[in-house]
C-alpha cells in the first residue's frame, strides 16, 4: 500500500452481520474482500451491493465466528478462475479450489469470471449433430453441437444418471460438469459410478452442495461457465452439464431477498430471470469452438408450468421431459418422447432420419390414443388397421427407446434400428 489514502480506501471494519455483512470499506460491486478472523484466518467474501458509504458483502463460506469490529480488506480486483487442460480429471469447489484429494492445482492461466456473451453475429450456425450414445435422443430428439437443451423432471426420475451416461458416451472434447445444491452423499456416487474413471479423465467437475452459502452455489455455475468458455476459445467442443438450473435459481432467490429485491411469482425476484438468461446465453457456439449445454430443471411438484420451468423452456433450445410413471415402470431413460422437442432437430438431421422420426412419433401417438382402452381390454383387434399396426410394433419401439445403464449406442446402430421400425410401420 503506497500511502494513507490507499490504506483508507482498502480497509474497513465489520459493522453488522444479519444475512449480509455490512462494513465501512469503500469497494466496487463484485470486488473480492477478506475478513480477518480472530483465529488469524481470512474469510473470503464479495461485495454484492452498497448503501451510501457502507458496503454490503456476502461470504463464500460459513460466517461462524464473526464479531463486530473485525478488519475487512478489499483486494481491488474481481475473483479469477483457474482454466486450462490441467483441470481435466479434477473436482473443484464453487470458487475453483480443489475439492478432491489429488493435491494443489497446477494451472498456468486464470480468467476473470465476468466474461461477456458472444456477439450474436459472430456465432457459428449449429449444423453438426452431437452423438450422445442414447438412442432415444440421437434418433428422435437429436441435439446439435452448440445447442442448449433442458432435461425437465421431478426428483428421483433419473436426471443425474442420464447426465453421467451422456458424459461418458458423447462425442465431445471436454466435459464441464457443475453440480449445484446437490446432497453431499450424492457427489461421490455420481463421480465414481455415473461418470466413472473414463468420463472423469476428460471432465472438470465443479461442486457446491446444498449446505453451502447461496453465493457459493451461484459462483459455482459462473466458475464452470468460465472454464467452459476458455476451452471453447481454444477451439474445443465442450459438453456443459448443469445440475440443476432450479437450484441456481433458488440460490439467487436467497441472495435477491437478502438484498431487498421485491419477490415475484413464488418468491422469485427479478434478478433470477436475469441470471438464468445471462448464464445460458454464455453457452453455445462462438467464432471458434462450441459449448453444448445439457441443463437439468427440477420440476417442483411435477408442474411443468411453474415459474422456473416455464422461464427455462423459453430460453433453452429444446426440452427433454422425463416422466415419473415411466421411471416407476423401470423404463430407462424415462423420456416422454411425445412431450419433448429439440428445436434444432431439422437443422442437424438428414431428410431420411426426419422421415423415420415422424413415422415413429405417429406410431407412438396412435398407440397413446387408445392405450387406456387396450389396458382395460375394451379395444378389439380389427377395429382400426393403423391401431393394430401400432400395437404389433409397440414392443419393438419400447426396445428402441429403452437402454441399459453403461450401454452406448453408436449413431449408425441408432439410425439402423430407427429405419427398421419406420419401414415396418410403412409396409405393415
Amino acid at each position: 500500500m503506497a500511502g494513507h489514502s490507499d490504506v483508507f480506501r482498502t480497509a474497513g471494519k465489520l459493522r453488522s452481520a444479519r444475512g449480509l455483512l455490512r462494513a465501512s470499506v469503500p469497494a466496487f460491486v463484485g470486488e473480492t474482500c477478506h475478513v480477518h478472523m480472530p483465529s488469524g484466518e481470512e474469510l473470503m467474501s464479495e461485495v454484492v451491493g452498497f448503501d451510501e458509504s457502507e458496503s454490503q458483502l456476502m461470504c463464500f463460506d460459513s460466517t461462524a465466528g464473526l464479531q463486530p469490529g473485525l478488519e475487512i480488506v478489499a483486494t481491488g480486483r474481481r475473483r479469477s478462475v483457474p482454466v486450462g487442460t490441467e483441470l481435466l480429471g479434477r473436482v473443484l469447489d464453487g470458487i475453483g479450489r480443489p475439492f478432491d484429494d489429488v493435491g494443489p492445482l497446477r494451472v498456468r492461466r486464470w480468467q476473470p469470471e465476468s466474461a461477456s456473451v458472444p456477439d450474436p453475429l459472430s456465432r457459428q450456425r449449429i449444423t453438426t449433430p452431437l452423438v450422445t450414445g442414447q438412442r432415444v435422443i440421437d434418433g428422435l430428439l437429436t441435439i446439435g453441437r452448440g445447442q442448449r437443451i433442458g432435461l425437465f423432471a421431478g426428483s428421483g426420475v433419473g436426471k443425474s444418471t442420464l447426465l453421467g451416461e451422456i458424459a461418458r458416451g458423447a462425442e465431445a472434447d471436454v466435459n464441464v460438469i457443475c453440480l449445484v445444491g446437490e446432497r453431499g452423499r450424492e457427489v461421490r456416487p455420481f463421480i465414481e459410478d455415473c461418470l466413472g474413471p473414463e468420463g472423469l479423465s476428460r471432465s472438470v467437475v465443479i461442486v457446491a452442495t446444498s449446505d453451502q452459502t447461496p453465493l457459493m452455489r451461484v459462483k459455482a455455475v459462473l466458475t464452470a461457465v468460465t472454464i467452459a468458455e476458455d476451452f471453447r476459445s481454444q477451439g474445443s467442443h465442450v459438453l456443459f452439464f448443469l445440475d440443476s438450473l432450479t437450484r441456481l435459481a433458488m440460490a439467487q432467490r436467497e441472495m435477491g431477498l437478502l438484498l431487498g429485491e421485491p419477490p415475484g411469482s413464488r418468491g422469485y425476484p427479478p434478478s433470477v430471470q436475469s441470471l438464468m438468461a445471462g448464464v445460458l446465453e454464455r453457452l453455445g457456439c462462438g467464432d471458434v469452438g462450441a459449448i453444448t449445454g445439457l441443463i437439468t430443471v427440477l420440476v417442483e411438484g411435477d408442474d411443468l408450468d411453474e415459474p422456473i420451468t416455464d422461464a427455462a423452456r423459453s430460453i433453452l433450445d429444446g426440452h427433454i421431459v422425463l416422466r415419473r410413471d415411466l421411471a416407476a415402470q423401470g423404463h430407462y431413460p424415462a423420456i416422454d418422447v411425445l412431450g419433448s422437442v429439440s428445436r434444432l432437430f431439422r437443422e442437424v438431421t438428414t431428410e431420411q432420419q426426419r422421415s423415420n422420426a415422424v413415422k415413429l412419433r405417429t406410431l407412438m401417438a396412435t398407440y397413446a390414443d387408445v392405450s387406456d382402452l387396450i389396458q382395460i381390454g375394451a379395444y378389439k383387434s380389427g377395429t382400426s388397421a393403423q391401431v393394430d399396426r401400432a400395437v404389433r410394433l409397440m414392443d419393438d419401439v419400447k426396445k428402441f427407446l429403452k437402454q441399459e445403464v453403461n450401454e452406448i449406442s453408436t449413431y449408425a446402430e441408432t439410425s439402423r434400428r430407427l429405419d427398421v421400425i419406420a419401414r415396418a410401420w410403412s409396409s405393415a
